[in-house]
């Protein structure tokens, strides 16, 4: 199922998102982001229905639609919270099947409901999206240190302006703290799947006494791939803009990732058991 997009208005003024208006004297106004909170209707979520599929068969088309966004609305951002609305749901009716198999009570069930949704989720992605914010354009921006290492790729440059939130209007080549926080939440759907669904339905086998070796190494493989799945969605959405250089060092933590798996299945330490992963879901509650 592929997005509709309609054809782009026309108009003879520069775009105004998050509030910034084209002329810095006038009055600064809500962002955009958060006027569309509370409105559903207008809210596309047949749009975040087709990212998240695509997100798990073809990835990088979800970031190659954001071109559209910065030649027609003046922003890498997308200002439609639909992804996180839906995506939030989602942990909801998980939580509420990891609750009732394995919490004590109604309370504990809605902390953790709570728990997965405004900790693991809006938490993680507000804090992860807060590192690169500050971080990647230091690193990977055209004076970052990234730009001075050899033997890499150096993509050529395509300016544009784009203005967002915590971003100055007419400003060249920012990035903005809304599209790093739009990267975090699609780098968390497939964690969610595989550490939320996956493992809740595997959880018998992996939680197996005595230990065995396939138990360790479904268990050390799931969140292998989904450690691993992680940092390459976050490494397409940087990569996607086109100022940012070097880019592909966000792909180091996979052979990190890779290397402890491997000492893992011969040491015989699962993450599940040993490590006590799935307690750690639970932790606060």
């Amino acid at each position: 199922m592929n997005p509709h997009i309609s054809v782009p208005r026309q108009h003879g003024s520069s775009p105004n998102f998050g509030g910034l208006p084209a002329n810095r004297g006038s009055t600064i106004r809500m962002p955009r982001f958060f006027k569309r909170m509370f409105k559903f209707p207008q809210m596309d979520f047949e749009m975040a229905i087709w990212e998240m599929t695509s997100l798990l068969i073809a990835p990088k088309k979800v970031f190659k639609s954001i071109y559209y966004h910065v030649e027609t609305k003046n922003t890498w951002h997308r200002p439609d919270p639909s992804f996180a609305y839906l995506l939030s749901f989602f942990l909801l009716l998980t939580a509420l099947a990891w609750g009732l198999a394995y919490a004590p009570s109604f309370g504990s069930i809605i902390r953790l409901s709570f728990l997965f949704i405004f900790f693991h989720f809006i938490g993680s992605s507000l804090l992860v999206s807060t590192i690169g914010y500050f971080a990647i354009g230091r690193l990977f921006g055209p004076n970052g240190a990234a730009t001075s290492i050899t033997g890499l790729r150096i993509r050529g440059r395509r300016r544009g302006a784009a203005q967002g939130l915590f971003t100055q209007p007419g400003e060249k080549d920012q990035l903005e703290f809304g599209y790093c926080f739009d990267v975090s939440n699609r780098a968390f759907f497939p964690l969610y799947l595989h550490l939320y669904v996956v493992q809740f339905l595997l959880l018998p086998l992996l939680t197996r006494s005595p230990s065995n070796f396939l138990a360790t190494f479904l268990g050390n493989t799931l969140y292998l791939s989904a450690l691993t799945y992680y940092t390459y969605i976050t490494f397409l959405g940087y990569n996607a803009l086109p100022f940012l250089h070097n880019t592909e060092l966000l792909l180091l933590p996979v052979l990190v990732l890779a290397i402890l798996w491997l000492v893992s299945l011969i040491a015989g330490w699962g993450v599940v058991m040993q490590g006590r992963s799935v307690e750690g879901l639970f932790w606060g509650v």
